[in-house]
């Protein structure tokens, strides 16, 4: 802990924690928010599930998009702009009892403007700090992103079940608007320059390690995804219940994100970390019951953060800092797809055979999660004593005398 301790007292580096995880929190809210919405209007799961797919596919553009936005008209224009458009659309969904097609066009303009702050503060971070420290940044950053993922909904499924589900979806707009302009302000957002990459767009995906950070972010956070919609729908939704087994799924993670993520970065190191997600949402199909299910959650919830640790650090590691922005925002597509569509895929089991078919799916994604990381073990940098800072855009020329 003393490691965490240190890095929290370098300057900038609690508040930018603090701005990022503020302006990305109705991210962890939004498409639990859409999913109780648009089941509220219309009373189907399925065309909630419709809604948040053309949600994800708005995600999947902007993502490695606007990060890449970001290396030509820099950070703050480019954060500012998306900023706008995406409260805009989110205050409009809630406004209004819209069919289903209308629902899925404000979604997918929902998506397309989400701000790209989490591949803007994963580009800050190595300038911030000495790169022994960058590990430990990005494991301290993975246990505060689970307070996104998992406690985000948390929050959603007390507001949206108690009070309404157009309060969610404001809530979560006030989180947008509070949270972007405290990033946007920070000075760091202002001092790093992100240099224009020389690549070809989507030419960073052929970096083994970046691909297989995008995929396994989609399978666990789809994974997680779906447990959260399952647990809504096995408890109903005006029960208390479902809040409370989410809040301890969070406490899971928080606690494997704090002990285990600072762990050193080896070959197997996703895989092992998938492999307790897995075990935990596989033996959550079978309790009954708060109290049982809420001890499966809190298994499965510790090797969340510990995963997206390694996620973080073996994408900082094996690319150019140029390329970092798009990389991390094609790893942050995958995750905001996975969320999405963890969500619609669970609704259309939990239209089928109840809360269960969430927890089913939740378990198949985190399973298909687990194989991907044993299957390509050999993809991830062994980082045990290097260093996780990204690759110099340029390296010295030798010159031969004459």
């Amino acid at each position: 802990m003393s490691t965490y301790s240190t890095l929290l007292k370098t300057p900038g580096v609690s508040r930018i924690i603090a701005a990022q995880l503020t302006a990305r929190f109705p991210f962890g809210m939004l498409s639990l928010a859409f999913l109780l919405h648009v089941e509220h209007v219309h009373h189907s799961y399925a065309a909630a599930g419709l809604v948040l797919a053309a949600t994800s596919i708005g995600q999947a553009i902007s993502g490695p998009l606007t990060s890449r936005w970001m290396g030509r008209w820099a950070m703050r224009p480019v954060l500012t702009l998306t900023l706008i458009v995406c409260f805009l659309t989110m205050v409009t969904f809630s406004l209004y009892d819209f069919s289903v097609p209308a629902f899925m066009a404000l979604g997918f303009v929902t998506g397309l403007s989400v701000p790209p702050v989490q591949p803007a503060v994963r580009t800050i971070y190595p300038k911030m700090v000495t790169s022994n420290q960058l590990t430990p940044l990005f494991s301290l950053d993975a246990s505060a992103q689970e307070i996104i993922w998992v406690a985000g909904p948390v929050i959603t499924t007390f507001v949206g079940t108690q009070i309404g589900t157009q309060e969610a979806i404001w809530l979560a707009a006030a989180f947008l608007v509070g949270g972007g302009i405290w990033f946007i302000a920070s000075p760091e957002v202002g001092r790093v320059r992100i240099p224009r990459s020389k690549r070809a767009f989507g030419k960073v995906l052929a970096r083994p390690t970046v691909l297989l950070a995008t995929v396994a972010g989609f399978l666990l956070i789809g994974a997680c995804a779906a447990v959260e919609a399952g647990v809504v729908a096995l408890f109903g939704e005006g029960s208390a219940d479902s809040g409370i087994a989410l809040a301890i799924f969070a406490a899971g993670s928080l606690v494997g994100g704090l002990a285990l993520g600072h762990v050193p970065v080896g070959p197997w190191a996703l895989a092992r970390r998938l492999a307790i997600v897995f075990v935990g949402m596989t033996l959550a199909i079978f309790a009954t019951g708060l109290w049982p299910l809420s001890i499966t959650l809190l298994i499965a919830g510790v090797g969340i953060a510990p995963a997206l640790a390694v996620m973080f650090a073996i994408v900082s590691s094996s690319v150019k800092f140029s390329d970092t922005a798009e990389a991390y925002g094609w790893a942050g597509t995958g995750q905001l797809i996975g969320s999405a569509l963890g969500s619609a895929i669970a609704g259309f089991y939990i239209d089928r055979i109840g809360g269960q078919g969430g927890l089913i799916v939740a378990a198949v994604f985190a399973l298909v999660g687990m194989l991907v990381g044993i299957a390509f073990h050999r993809a991830l940098p062994d980082l045990r004593g290097r260093d996780a800072s990204p690759l110099p855009d340029t390296e010295p020329v030798t010159i031969q005398p004459s």
